[in-house]
């Protein structure tokens, strides 16, 4: 059966959604329109020069692995992309990138595929006069572009000092540990990259415990394991990411943990990251765990409201995009979670701005993130208000049930009085119940007093403005 465009595309699309997340997969893939197939080079149109520009940043190197799959090694992508008048242009030949390892004279560039099968040590090759190592790091990653918050602060300084003085710091190894999607990798690849500029003939390597785990299996079937170890021992800075799956593979920790002890006693940096604390790591061996400990554990929590809106606002800097201040608060209220729901978010709102000709605003948020976002249109409560009060004045809730005099404790009392009574429809005799039973007088006299302090406190002003955007974020 001979091949069309349509079945290639097809087949293409079976393997991309396998790899890149459901919600990026309908965004940028599915628009995709495949036209034609002739002498192993595949047209494809798509909606608007933004998808080519995104597409060719951001997946090109996807595209051309998956597409050589279906094609082979002679494998081509041309783009046709639609303009405003409805008629389509060609964009012209664009040849895309193999994105595979080239070896060249006298040089080789490392770590190699790991499935190659030519007898060679893919690490150590005679008559290598110089040995280039790919360091495999993300050139967009860098400190530049790390927002520093409560949430990240110790890991992103140690990083940076490690970076300027790596091996020559007390943080080794740095061990870096938080849940999914809230910056790890971004920082192992922002220490690389420093490294690089800073001390350029360091050897600097990042790479995944899965790829090394696949690596040393390799070696160990040709009977290569030796080389593997005196490969990694080589390395002045080395990088692995979610060092927690080596919990599945236990001749991969003896490998690690000599290559580990060598590059310590040398002087050379180590930093990990892992989604758990060394002391909650399951399935791994006591001596890596121990020697886990021996630097800095520090951890990236998920990021609290301000530090969402600096993140969120730095990803617009990236791409060049301004929107309403309005649309940057929604987005980052309602998004908690991590940092990749910002950027998911961020691409949505591109994407479906782009594709129906439309200025990014509220309407657009709400209609693009409702899948995301669970909370819409949802009624604020007074329990709600007074839980977001405490968290902005760092009061245990309990204190504002207490029959107490100090200020702090007041003020907050009496500001979450005075925007229950705004945002909700509770009499003034239910908002006093929930603060301990108080009358409705108190609640009066409450929000007859935050009024009054903000024309004459420019500092408490600021404060109940800022809640009462929460609140009303809340109730989007």
């Amino acid at each position: 059966m001979s091949k069309t465009a349509e079945s290639v595309w097809a087949n293409c699309l079976d393997i991309i959604k396998d790899i890149v997340e459901w919600q990026h997969f309908k965004t940028w893939f599915e628009p995709i329109v495949p036209l034609q197939l002739k002498d192993n080079v595949l047209l494809i149109q798509v909606p608007s020069n933004f998808f080519y520009e995104y597409l060719e940043e951001h997946y090109v190197s996807l595209l051309a692995k998956t597409l050589k799959r279906q094609l082979g090694r002679d494998a081509r992508l041309e783009y046709r992309i639609m303009i405003d008048s409805g008629n389509t242009t060609d964009k012209g030949y664009m040849k895309v990138p193999s994105g595979e390892e080239k070896t060249h004279a006298n040089t080789l560039v490392l770590p190699m595929k790991i499935n190659d099968t030519n007898g060679l040590n893919p690490f150590i090759v005679p008559g290598i006069k110089r040995m280039q190592i790919d360091p495999q790091l993300n050139s967009e990653d860098t400190f530049e572009k790390f927002v520093e918050g409560d949430c990240n602060r110790v890991a992103r300084r140690a990083g940076k000092t490690v970076a300027e003085k790596p091996g020559n710091n007390s943080f080794n190894p740095l061990f870096i540990y938080g849940g999914s999607g809230l910056g790890k990798t971004h920082l192992l690849h922002a220490i690389g990259n420093e490294v690089k500029k800073l001390h350029p003939n360091k050897v600097v390597l990042y790479v995944s415990s899965e790829k090394f785990i696949n690596q040393f299996q390799h070696h160990s079937r040709n009977n290569q394991i030796n080389d593997f170890i005196n490969f990694y021992q080589l390395i002045d800075v080395l990088l692995i990411d979610d060092v927690q799956f080596f919990n599945r593979a236990e001749k991969s920790q003896d490998a690690f943990f000599a290559i580990f002890n060598h590059l310590q006693q040398s002087g050379k940096q180590l930093v990990l990251t892992s989604d758990k604390a060394p002391k909650d790591l399951d399935g791994l061996q006591e001596r890596l765990l121990s020697r886990f400990r021996w630097g800095l554990s520090a951890d990236v929590q998920v990021p609290d409201y301000e530090t969402r809106i600096e993140i969120f606002e730095q990803k617009m800097r990236e791409e060049g995009l301004e929107m309403p201040k309005e649309v940057v608060k929604y987005v980052a209220y309602n998004l908690t979670s991590n940092v990749r729901e910002l950027r998911g978010a961020l691409i949505s709102l591109l994407a479906q701005s782009s594709l129906n000709k439309r200025d990014i605003d509220i309407d657009l948020a709400k209609k693009v993130l409702r899948n995301i976002i669970k909370t819409n249109n949802k009624e604020v409560t007074i329990d709600a208000i007074q839980k977001m009060v405490c968290e902005y004045f760092d009061v245990p809730y309990n204190r504002l049930l207490e029959k107490t005099r100090k200020r702090e404790v007041v003020q907050a009392r009496q500001i979450t009085m005075y925007l229950s009574k705004t945002f909700t429809k509770n009499s003034l005799k239910t908002i006093g119940e929930h603060f301990g039973g108080r009358d409705h007088t108190t609640v009066i006299h409450s929000c007859q007093t935050v009024k009054d302090l903000m024309d004459t406190d420019s500092v408490f002003k600021e404060n109940v403005m800022e809640l009462t955007q929460k609140v009303q974020l809340a109730s989007m």
